[in-house]
């Protein structure tokens, strides 16, 4: 291969560089982003004020999602006392929310919730309280957030316990990013805190809707 042709391909390759520095310059493009692993799904549930919350109210949000029980001795008050760290670092962005879920919805109403929130002195416009349907809330936790395996739907219902450590992370789209979070680990919590500023970062695409809804498309 004679130099000058040799030159004429290093001189192309530069171009070709340039152009796409210029292309995505100012844009999320040419970053690796956290992987999309699952997607919000439509729900209708209840806060701690008695108001109705849907997949609806987190869109433009960066949510953290758990799920816990006012009355569990065991590992819901470690985990919400990490979680606490995570809701005081990020308790000022506008567009971040906790999105807590009962998994005892028998016992845990609306009115219970709210005693467990003063309790915990926290701004329920970011760090909201949820309770519905024992079977709704249980299969979100499952086919959304991936916070149970789907093989523990086989037993009937009221027999179902959900009782899980870990937090998952949604996107301002719907869509569940990243990983399933170790809250009762601090490498994991610490990783979690490193998304979350990834994802508040990120320029809010247009979120993929289908009736009204969030769509399982990427």
């Amino acid at each position: 291969m004679s130099k000058k042709l040799v030159w004429y391909l290093l001189f192309f390759l530069v171009l070709v560089l340039v152009f796409f520095y210029f292309l995505f310059r100012g844009t999320d493009n040419w970053k690796s982003k956290l992987p999309v692993i699952s997607y919000v799904q439509p729900f209708h549930f209840t806060t701690q004020d008695n108001l109705p919350f849907t997949d609806r109210d987190m869109l433009g949000k960066v949510c953290v999602v758990e799920y816990f029980f006012t009355t569990c001795k065991g590992i819901c008050p470690k985990m919400n006392t990490n979680m606490r760290t995570v809701y005081e670092q990020f308790k000022n962005e506008p567009d971040f929310m906790i999105v807590a879920h009962t998994c005892n919805p028998e016992t845990d109403s609306a009115a219970r919730l709210k005693v467990y929130a003063d309790s915990m002195k926290i701004d329920t416009k970011k760090w909201v309280l949820l309770t519905g349907r024992k079977d709704s809330l249980y299969q979100i936790a499952r086919s959304a957030y991936l916070l149970d395996d789907p093989k523990n739907n086989v037993e009937k219902i009221e027999d179902q316990f959900i009782h899980t450590q870990f937090f998952a992370l949604v996107d301002k789209n719907g869509k569940v990013r990243g990983q399933v979070y170790d809250g009762l680990k601090q490498n994991e919590l610490d990783l979690l805190k490193k998304d979350i500023k990834e994802l508040l970062a990120e320029k809010s695409g247009t979120a993929n809707f289908a009736n009204g809804v969030f769509n399982n498309n990427p």
